[in-house]
C-alpha cells in the first residue's frame, strides 16, 4: 500500500487536543486483512497446531509458550496501518520506530510513512504544520514533544502501550506526593525518556537520568522502563 490508497473518510478531529481515533469498522477490517499478510507465518501457526514442537530428523524445534507480538505492539501496528489508510492524501510522520522490529519499520516506510530520528525530533515537528500527521509510537514521547507537536496543530494518532501510561500515572503521582521516581532503563530509550519527561513535580526531584545511565551501564540489555520510588529526604 502507498500514500496514493484511496482515502477512507476520516473522523473529524477534536478541535482542542487535535488527536484522532482511526479504528474504525470499515477501517480496521482492512488493516487486519493487511497486517495478517504481512505478519502471518505458515510455520508457527503448524507449530501451535502441534503442540509447540516438531522434529525434523535429529531437529526439534520448540515455539516459546508466549511466541508473538504483545497486545500494546499489536495495536501500535493496526493503528499505523490505519493511519495510512484514513489519510492517504496526507504527509504522516512517525516519531522514531513504532517498535523495535525492522521487518515493520520497513513496512511502514515502504507505506510512505516518514520515520523521524530523535535525534531531530525536536527540530523536524517544529516544522510540521496542522494539514501532517503524526504518529506517536508504542513507548510513548516526552511532554516537552507532546507540547510542540500540540502547538503546531497537527493531526495525532497515538499508539502508547496502555502499561506505559500506567506508569506515567504512577510517577506523575509520586510527584505531587514528595516522592523522587527512579526510572530503571536505557537513558535513550524513547520509553526511558517519556517516562522521565513526566517524573518531575511540584515537589518530586527528578534523578531518573543518572539512575538510567547507572542502568545502562550495568544492564545494557535493558530496554523498557519501569519504576521505582524514594521518600525526598
Amino acid at each position: 500500500m502507498s500514500a496514493a490508497s484511496t482515502p477512507v473518510s476520516a473522523p473529524a478531529p477534536a478541535a482542542k487536543s487535535r488527536r484522532v481515533n482511526v479504528r474504525t469498522p470499515e477501517v480496521m477490517e482492512r488493516v487486519q486483512a493487511e497486517v495478517e499478510t504481512h505478519y502471518r507465518s505458515v510455520l508457527v501457526e503448524n507449530l501451535r497446531k502441534a503442540g509447540g514442537f516438531m522434529t525434523v530428523g535429529n531437529t526439534t524445534i520448540r515455539l516459546a509458550r508466549d511466541f508473538g507480538f504483545c497486545y500494546g505492539v499489536e495495536r501500535a501496528i493496526d493503528l499505523a496501518y490505519a493511519a495510512r489508510r484514513v489519510f492517504a492524501d496526507r504527509r504522516v510522520f512517525l516519531l522514531g520506530e513504532i517498535i523495535h522490529n525492522p521487518e515493520v519499520n520497513r513496512q511502514l516506510t515502504e507505506m510512505g510513512i516518514v520515520s523521524i530520528p530523535i535525534s531531530q525530533h525536536l527540530e523536524a515537528v517544529s516544522k510540521l504544520g496542522p494539514e501532517d500527521v503524526v504518529i506517536v509510537p508504542a513507548f510513548g514521547a516526552e511532554t516537552q514533544l507532546m507540547n510542540i507537536i500540540s502547538e503546531r496543530g497537527c493531526l495525532v494518532v497515538d499508539t502508547t502501550c496502555g502499561d506505559v501510561m500506567s506508569v506515567w500515572k504512577r510517577v506523575r503521582g509520586y510527584a505531587k506526593q514528595g516522592f523522587t521516581s527512579i526510572i530503571h532503563g536505557k537513558a535513550s530509550h524513547e520509553e526511558t525518556r517519556a517516562t522521565s519527561s513526566r517524573a518531575r513535580g511540584m515537589m518530586g526531584r527528578e534523578i531518573s537520568w543518572w539512575c538510567s545511565l547507572w542502568a545502562t551501564w550495568i544492564m545494557s540489555a535493558t530496554t523498557s522502563a519501569t519504576a521505582a520510588t524514594v521518600r525526598n529526604s
